[in-house]
């Protein structure tokens, strides 16, 4: 992306239209229409960098990250409060554990719940990841990272299913392997994490049973084939440990959703889904996606959204701070747009909430999108102590 495209998107009110991510989740293409910069793509395999202001921690409650700096060290795990003995059975929307430091990676604490998993960002000492936009790694793409130019890179985030939730059979080209004294399977992934494209070795994908018919997942997409390596990742298994369950919050309750959707998963200080953790400190306050049919919570081999055009038959809720929309706040007003979604600001401005089916089917009409958007009662943004367990927020 060039400087001049980079102005225009921060000061366009309308969304920029998508460029083409490679070698990072399909999420990130739907993030970047929220975002006031968009995404940086550098050639066919080319590793995103992203570009646009907010830096907070990621965990509920938790103090800031600190700022100026973009390795895999920023906002560390918190070290939280001693763990259960055992796993325990949990309601969807709940958490289950919490970041911890394992080897040369730090995992952080979830920020992203659904019916059939949680999600949490895991970061490594000495590489970057850009899921702080206001950082734009603009030091090289992944071929020249390859070649051993620019700074090093890492994308991974670390997903654990609920029990039966998980199939792990299904991992294309998995190789059974024993990690930490678990059953497990690795594999290697393709570029952009689309099946159709070839496998990339740099990208890897190791799951673990952690617990009984129960499975966690490390996806793992690096510029370095070599690092980090199967026996790296490994080291996650070995650290992760229950803790006291807790329920995702929302800082927002619905007062209305069309018949027959049901809430499937939710971001806490994050967008839901894999945007949220492509952009897990852009600053973001909470969000929601809820689709018609429900996706199946058994068999799965991979987070609902996936694929590019994120859940099937879904609508999203993302509430937001205003500075990280491509459109420009109109305090107290409702906007809709042709691309199929509606923002309303809060009167002061400072916070947006937007409902889009952009590209899942949906196809809901304005009308009800409208409506759903502005049945959203927002709470204190900055307190998340006021915030709402999702299982009921979700629920008008």
């Amino acid at each position: 992306m060039q400087l001049h495209e980079i102005v225009d998107a921060v000061t366009a009110d309308e969304p920029p239209l998508a460029h083409r991510v490679d070698d990072i989740i399909a999420a990130g293409r739907r993030a970047e229409r929220r975002r006031r910069a968009g995404f940086a793509s550098a050639g066919a395999a080319g590793l995103v960098a992203v570009a646009v202001g907010g830096v907070f921690a990621l965990s509920p409650g938790g103090s800031p990250a600190p700022d100026g700096t973009r390795t895999g060290t920023v906002g560390a795990a918190s070290k939280g409060t001693k763990a259960a003995a055992t796993w325990g059975a949990s309601e969807p929307f709940t958490f289950t554990f919490q970041g911890y430091d394992a080897g040369k990676f730090q995992v952080q604490d979830p920020i992203v719940a659904s019916t059939a998993y949680q999600i949490a960002s895991v970061y490594e000492k000495g590489r970057t990841t850009n899921d702080r936009p206001s950082t734009e790694d603009a030091t090289g793409g992944l071929e020249e990272k390859k070649r051993g130019g620019g700074d090093p890179t890492l994308y991974a985030y670390l997903t654990l299913y609920r029990p039966g939730a998980f199939d792990p059979s299904g991992i294309k080209g998995g190789k059974a392997v024993t990690v930490a004294g678990h059953k497990a399977v690795q594999s290697s992934l393709p570029v952009g994490l689309d099946p159709k494209n070839a496998i990339d070795p740099a990208n890897k994908q190791l799951a673990w049973e952690y617990t009984d018919d129960a499975w966690a997942v490390v996806t793992s997409i690096s510029s370095d084939e070599a690092d980090p390596s199967f026996a790296d990742l490994g080291e996650l298994a070995a650290g992760l440990k229950p803790s006291t369950p807790r329920p995702a919050t929302v800082p927002f309750t619905v007062g209305y959703t069309p018949a027959g959707f049901e809430p499937v998963q939710t971001g806490t200080h994050a967008l839901p889904g894999l945007d949220g953790i492509a952009s897990a400190r852009e600053g973001d306050y909470g969000g929601a996606t809820f689709a018609k049919p429900a996706p199946a919570t058994t068999g799965l081999t991979e987070p609902f959204d996936t694929g590019e055009n994120g859940v099937k038959g879904s609508f999203q809720i993302f509430v937001t701070p205003s500075r990280n929309s491509n459109q420009k706040a109109q305090a107290g007003k409702t906007k809709c747009y042709a691309n199929g979604f509606c923002n309303v600001w809060s009167a002061d401005g400072k916070v947006q909430v937007q409902v889009s089916d952009e590209g899942t089917g949906a196809d809901l009409p304005e009308a009800e999108l409208k409506k759903i958007a502005q049945s959203v009662k927002v709470a204190d943004v900055t307190d998340a102590g006021s915030w709402t367990p999702a299982a009921k927020a979700l629920r008008p």
